[in-house]
């Protein structure tokens, strides 16, 4: 099985943190191909990082397929980024990690929090808590003012920051924590031993999300939505 691990930005140290934690959960028999964009954003932290982002996941599908194609493609932001864009390419599972994230807390308790980086993020949260019916399971998110690329070596002060974060998190009554960004994955077993409750990281969750799949033969429908986009001719200028 090949699961390819697509990081919308350009940070390839990232990139090399977040395969490390798909293989940790992969399981064996599992490939996991971690890919980013030569060109774009190097930090997703706005709507323009993030319409620039889901356009790096567009092609970094399309340029996957043309070489054969993934059993499963995973988007490690918590944007969810060219998510439905994606899952038009492939018939193949495509998770997001906050969708992922979400669904697990959900599971591991009643009610989850949120922590995360910039406070300005909390808004595409917030959409996403809706979209993925998640709204009354949510009890707290907080933006912790941590810049995406700080998280690139999450030791020290940044970690601190965090863990108060997630306590904060469960005094406000949350089971358990989410935590908003692809670069704190390392962070989920240290911090859930800090705050005593579930620390859900989504790209582990994503990635055991889509091997799952896989493995029981369900992919995206292609009945109506998910359907191949239309191919139009480019108007020449």
């Amino acid at each position: 099985m090949r699961i390819t691990l697509i990081n919308p930005n350009t940070s390839l140290a990232m990139t090399a943190k977040i395969a490390a934690a798909a293989g940790e959960v992969a399981g064996p028999g599992v490939e996991i191909a971690a890919v980013c964009p030569d060109d774009g954003p190097a930090a997703i932290e706005s709507h323009v990082d993030e319409a620039r982002a889901a356009v790096a996941v567009v092609e970094l599908v399309e340029r996957d397929v043309r070489a054969g194609g993934s059993d499963a493609y995973v988007v490690a932001c918590f944007g969810d980024p060219g998510l439905d864009a994606a899952r038009e390419l492939v018939d193949v599972p495509v998770i997001g990690i906050a969708e992922a994230a979400m669904h697990l807390a959900a599971i591991s308790g009643r009610s989850f929090a949120i922590v995360t980086t910039l406070s300005r993020t909390l808004g595409r949260a917030q959409d996403l808590l809706a979209r993925y019916g998640m709204t009354d399971a949510c009890v707290w998110m907080s933006g912790t003012g941590i810049p995406v690329l700080d998280l690139e070596e999450a030791t020290g002060e940044a970690f601190e920051t965090i863990a108060r974060h997630c306590r904060e998190a469960v005094a406000q009554g949350a089971d358990a924590v989410v935590l908003g960004c692809a670069g704190m994955t390392d962070l989920c077993h240290r911090l859930a031993d800090r705050v005593g409750v579930p620390v859900v990281d989504g790209v582990s969750a994503a990635v055991g999300l889509a091997a799952a799949m896989v493995r029981a033969g369900v992919g995206t429908s292609k009945r109506d939505e998910y359907a191949a986009p239309p191919r139009r001719p480019v108007p020449v200028p």
